[in-house]
């Protein structure tokens, strides 16, 4: 195992999720009193695992067609794009 690459992709996705409305919905609801915490926490690590295989599966499988260099140029402006649009729609 990489652990090099795992440290990295562990800290890219952890930041990534701190505060996304993943997390926010997760934290709505925990703190229902009448909702057990282990269920909860369950349910939304057992979504983004499944989530992630699905990445990393559809991942695998584009990059069986689509070279890596034109992936990454395509990730790359694709959050350049998000980060414009963001900008813009501040207010």
């Amino acid at each position: 195992m990489d652990f090099r690459l795992l440290a990295t992709v562990f800290s890219t996705v952890f930041i990534a999720e701190l505060g996304d409305k993943t997390q926010l919905a997760t934290l709505l609801y925990a703190s229902d009193a009448s909702h057990p915490k282990l269920t909860v926490f369950i349910g939304a690590a057992s979504a983004l695992v499944l989530t992630t295989a699905i990445g990393v599966i559809g991942g695998a499988a584009i990059s069986e067609i689509v070279s890596p260099r034109v992936l990454r140029w395509v990730a790359g402006l694709g959050f350049v794009g998000v980060g414009v649009w963001v900008l813009m729609s501040a207010e």
